[in-house]
């Protein structure tokens, strides 16, 4: 069988790949990030997830890579991770009632026949009514200043929210599972039948 490399060096991916039980490596993506001119959304995150897998393949020329890349967007405007206090604040409280939609980019790359499967899955969250206090109360909890929109879904996070609508929960977090159990099928791996001992 290939290797299976999942192109990131995100913990939160790392932890969702490994409830399939399957071998893997991960290898850092060396790519640049920076949106095109006019690119929506979801062509920015498919793009990337297929950039991301192949720049692994210049590592790897025998592998099934998985590059993946998620943005969350609020009233047309993409939020990127908060990174301080101040900005969290800001992104919850423009979430506060509101719908934020996440998108999330998905490549199974075949560095042997050079064919790849993408797709882009999406999410969305309906935020509750949030006061300043409990916005505060949630950051000093959890402190999610490097999650796109500022929170963590399989936490804490979850008392923010309204309403969940989508297909695979861990999409939210940033690899759609039921999607790539699919394409990895379709590489004629049966994640259930592989022997993981």
């Amino acid at each position: 069988m290939q290797p299976i490399i999942l192109a990131s060096t995100s913990t939160f991916r790392k932890s969702i790949l490994e409830k399939l039980q399957i071998p893997f490596t991960t290898s850092t993506p060396d790519c640049d990030e920076t949106p095109h001119k006019n690119e929506t959304a979801i062509s920015l995150v498919e793009r990337l997830a297929i950039d991301k897998a192949k720049a692994v393949s210049t590592k790897h020329n025998d592998a099934l890579i998985i590059g993946s890349d998620q943005v969350a967007v609020l009233d047309n405007i993409i939020l990127g991770k908060p990174h301080t206090h101040e900005n969290a604040i800001k992104q919850l409280k423009n979430s506060s009632g509101k719908t934020v939609h996440f998108y999330t980019g998905l490549c199974l790359y075949n560095s042997q026949s050079n064919q790849f499967q993408s797709c882009v899955e999406i999410f969305e969250i309906e935020f509750k009514q949030l006061s300043h206090q409990q916005i505060e109360n949630y950051l000093h909890q959890e402190k999610p200043y490097n999650c796109c929109g500022s929170f963590k879904s399989e936490a804490l996070g979850i008392t923010l929210f309204k309403r969940m609508k989508g297909d695979d929960p861990n999409t939210l977090i940033g690899l759609p599972l039921i999607k790539l159990v699919s394409m990895l099928e379709n590489e004629n791996i049966d994640v259930l039948g592989m022997n993981t001992k």
